[in-house]
């Protein structure tokens, strides 16, 4: 994996020049538009990328962004990599890994997902302040390659408290609706059943998605500091439970969508 690893990070940088991004950036589902707001000074598609994997989405552009926001060098994947795809976990964190080789020293994600917690609505931001992981697998599963980082990480911390206080004041200032919550990855790709809703609130989530805990474990796992945020897309209610299309999500993501902008680039502003 190394080798691969150094092989990718290799041929990116024999594209992009003397340009050394600060900033790592993963975009979820309906979130892409973030991208507007970068200047971009180049472009490149995963599929020409040596090892990397190819978004199967159609709503995932798959693209490699680098440019400047809010005054700090940048590399934006516009499509992130979902197990349920197909791709293993380890492929799934490849691109954070390639990140973090190319320079960056934070890391920033965004996903949508689904409320749990009855004081968080449709529409909502919630910052991650811990993650339940119940993927069943862990990228870190196999040899461990002690360049990459230590065989037993720690994960007391895995999102930046400093960068979670600011974004919860820089919503509060914008009158953004923004809420801490914690976050439960699941594999997907369906939706949950009332039962599974159920358990998954009483168990602590605030949110469930089916991204962002891999390349959280991986980016620890390589000393990465973490902010990620949710746009809160449709409610996982039991007792009120209401079908959901992609359509739904894909819309409330878009009108959401400025708002996560806004505190993103104003954390980025900051570093």
């Amino acid at each position: 994996m190394l080798e691969s690893i150094q092989q990718t990070t290799s041929y990116i940088k024999n594209r992009i020049g003397d340009f050394e991004p600060e900033v790592g950036i993963i975009l979820g589902t309906g979130l892409g538009g973030l991208v507007s707001e970068i200047e971009v000074e180049k472009q490149l598609l995963y599929a020409n990328i040596p090892d990397f994997p190819i978004s199967t989405l159609e709503f995932h552009s798959g693209k490699l962004i680098f440019g400047k926001l809010a005054g700090k060098k940048v590399v934006a994947m516009q499509g992130r990599l979902h197990y349920y795809e197909g791709y293993t976990m380890q492929q799934i964190t490849f691109p954070v890994r390639v990140m973090k080789m190319l320079g960056i020293k934070t890391l920033f994600v965004s996903n949508a997902s689904g409320s749990l917690n009855p004081a968080f609505r449709k529409g909502d931001l919630m910052v991650i302040d811990d993650h339940i992981n119940l993927q069943h697998l862990n990228p870190l599963i196999g040899r461990n390659e002690e360049e990459l980082g230590p065989r037993f990480p720690d994960m007391s911390q895995p999102y930046q408290q400093p960068l979670i206080k600011k974004a919860l004041e820089i919503a509060k200032a914008n009158n953004i609706t923004c809420h801490k919550g914690v976050y439960v990855a699941v594999t997907g790709p369906n939706l949950e059943t009332r039962a599974e809703y159920r358990y998954l609130r009483i168990i602590g989530g605030d949110a469930v998605g089916m991204s962002t805990v891999p390349e959280v474990i991986v980016a620890n796992h390589m000393g990465l500091p973490v902010f990620a945020i949710s746009v809160l897309t449709d409610e996982g209610f039991p007792e009120d439970l209401k079908p959901v299309s992609v359509e739904d999500i894909l819309a409330v993501a878009h009108e959401a969508e400025p708002k996560m902008t806004l505190i993103l680039k104003e954390l980025i502003a900051g570093l």
